[in-house]
């Protein structure tokens, strides 16, 4: 029972210490105690939570570049003086699937109007006979086009790098997943899941709904028009900045942020209680989720074309 008052004495002096400081930034940032009570932002409707002062955004980008530097190891390839390579053209439909998946390097996806998608696989390695294992998988019919390793049990262990090159349509779904490495992809006219990538995530465009998880790395995203499932982000060590081409009707859910969280976006209301890592807030009119949670980093939403 003493050690419990003794908890319960410890917590009632740091929220003490603590609530000056609070109300100080929620001054800072525009949101008025009673605008806070109420649910609603400051008079020009930009809702910036928690924002950390220049310096401490320079040391956020350097921690970033340092972490880029130690998962950039897999673009030295000197040690890999063997190859082969492939190219390859296929036709898909308007709305098809493109799938990668299973791959020990980096990911480069450009986008076209037009049908036809074109692969092109480099595999590294350290000797010759090494590239008769982890084998690049190519299959494709006319709703889908799927690039992915092979994943046999009974090779040896023996490390062979890819690197994946594509030019694909537009309108299609495109999903990533299992890469370890860096992957950009183009503008796409239809939904974009990612997951399971060990690098920097960078994606011109989504058109609908979009998942990113499971990323080791920053993510960049641009939203041309938010779906009705929304945008789900999770589970991302680094930074993530969502960028929408568009004026944006969406509900805020955030959690499990360990970083500073700006919503550089107009008519942000907040709602309900405010923390540096879970809030609430509708975007404009409301609607479609738009939830971040887990990520070890900044999150930013801002308009396409803002510094």
């Amino acid at each position: 029972m003493r050690f419990r008052w003794l908890v319960i004495c410890a917590l009632i002096v740091a929220t003490a210490l603590a609530a000056p400081h609070a109300l100080e930034q929620l001054h800072c940032l525009g949101v008025t105690p009673e605008g806070w009570a109420a649910g609603i932002s400051s008079d020009e409707g930009l809702a910036t939570v928690y924002a950390q002062d220049e310096q401490e955004r320079h040391k956020e980008k350097d921690k970033e570049k340092h972490k880029e530097h130690k998962r950039g190891d897999y673009n030295d390839d000197s040690e890999f003086t063997e190859k082969d390579e492939v190219r390859q053209s296929y036709q898909l439909s308007p709305g098809a699937l493109v799938k990668i998946s299973g791959m020990n390097g980096l990911v480069e996806v450009e986008t076209t109007s037009g049908t036809t998608a074109e692969v092109h696989v480099v595999r590294l390695a350290r000797n010759r006979d090494d590239l008769n294992y982890r084998k690049v998988i190519i299959e494709q019919t006319g709703n889908s086009l799927i690039v992915r390793g092979a994943n046999n049990r009974d090779e040896p262990r023996v490390e062979v790098r890819q690197r994946i090159t594509m030019r694909i349509p537009r309108q299609v779904e495109f999903v990533a997943s299992g890469i370890n490495g860096r992957a950009r992809v183009g503008e796409i006219d239809g939904p974009v899941r990612l997951s399971g990538i060990n690098g920097k995530v960078e994606v011109a465009q989504a058109l609908g709904s979009s998942e990113i998880s499971g990323i080791n790395g920053s993510v960049v995203l641009t939203i041309a028009r938010v779906g009705e499932q929304g945008i789900r982000v999770s589970g991302v060590n680094g930074g993530v900045e969502l960028r929408f081409a568009d004026e944006v009707n969406a509900d805020l859910q955030v959690s499990g942020v360990n970083g500073s969280v700006n919503a550089d976006l107009p008519n942000v209301t907040l709602q309900g209680k405010v923390s540096r890592s879970n809030f609430n807030a509708k975007i404009g009119a409301g609607g479609v989720p738009i939830n971040v949670s887990g990520v070890n980093g900044r999150v930013r939403l801002s308009r396409n074309g803002d510094d």
